[in-house]
């Protein structure tokens, strides 16, 4: 492509979906559609399928697809609906790539290819190659606890150059990195530039971002809506005050165990507040007993405590 992909960035809350099970690879429709018509009506800006929380790399492909084309039935173009395509092959990537642009949605998301190691020059050729080939926009997806790369802001700024790309999507946690990738914005003011880490997210618009996509929005979107509006009127008390919940529905996610503790913690929230199971895509497994009662107390305090799960 020859013209920017998108004529202005795409500000707000972005949640990365989760993905809802009924058994093994068999996605729950209903509590799909309780899930995404929740965040629509907190006002959410966007919604991004197949991402981290959504357990992408553990679901198969058919699944995959299944879910693009559900979301986007549910969606129905209310918001724009973005697509993690995030795979070791460049193939695979490009295939539901043009499944999503078929399904209507606004852009794909893309993280390093895992398995093999990588350096800087080969994700500077991977994503010209994905940008060049995808129907498309594409935004850069920088998860380096989980695929082990960090997208360098030296590479970020290398696709700067390549029209197709639309923006970041900085996962990475560390602050002062997304300080420097925003002042890439003088070479794309068309860039969107979103924080992954939630607790982050005020600091982050207050920097000069454009949002979060931040997991805790699938419990509580308006939570996030708001605390963003905040940052973006740099109103501190408000900051500070809905800072408190955003830390207190956090501790969630340290009630599992380590392993995948944000989207393990997060799928039993949802279920406490009765949004949807607490079954993860293998090898994930629920939290135990002990975690889920303590979650259940901050669920509560949150006030969003399904009825079932008072008794």
């Amino acid at each position: 492509m020859n013209t920017p992909a998108f004529s202005q960035p795409l500000r707000g809350i972005v949640p990365p979906l989760v993905t809802p099970l009924a058994a093994r690879d068999e996605l729950d429709r209903a509590a799909l559609a309780r899930i995404i018509e929740r965040m629509i009506e907190g006002g959410v800006a966007g919604i991004f399928v197949l991402g981290t929380t959504g357990e992408a790399p553990a679901l198969d492909y058919r699944l995959r697809y299944e879910l693009v084309e559900a979301a986007a039935e549910i969606i129905a173009g209310r918001v724009p609906m973005l697509v993690g395509v995030t795979d070791p092959s460049l193939t695979e990537s490009l295939d539901l790539a043009q499944h999503a642009a078929a399904n209507r949605a606004a852009a794909i998301v893309a993280a390093p290819p895992y398995y093999f190691p990588l350096q800087q020059r080969d994700l500077v050729r991977y994503f010209s190659q994905l940008a060049e080939q995808s129907p498309l926009p594409l935004f850069l997806y920088n998860m380096p606890a989980c695929v082990k790369i960090d997208i360098s802001v030296e590479t970020t700024e290398a696709c700067t150059r390549l029209a197709n790309v639309c923006g970041v999507k900085d996962s990475g946690g560390n602050l002062e990195h997304y300080r420097r990738l925003l002042e890439l914005r003088s070479l794309r003011p068309d860039w969107t530039f979103l924080i992954g880490p939630e607790h982050l997210l005020a600091e982050s618009v207050l920097l000069g971002g454009d949002g979060g996509v931040n997991g805790g929005a699938n419990l509580h979107p308006r939570l996030f809506v708001d605390w963003f509006a905040a940052a973006v009127a740099n109103d501190s008390n408000r900051i500070h005050q809905l800072g408190d919940q955003v830390r207190l529905l956090g501790q969630i996610y340290r009630q599992a165990d380590e392993f995948m503790a944000v989207v393990r913690g997060l799928k039993c929230a949802l279920s406490v507040a009765g949004l949807c199971d607490n079954r993860l895509a293998e090898p994930i497994q629920p939290c135990d007993a002990v975690a889920r009662e303590k979650i259940v107390a901050i669920v509560e305090q949150l006030g969003l405590l399904a009825a079932a799960s008072r008794t």
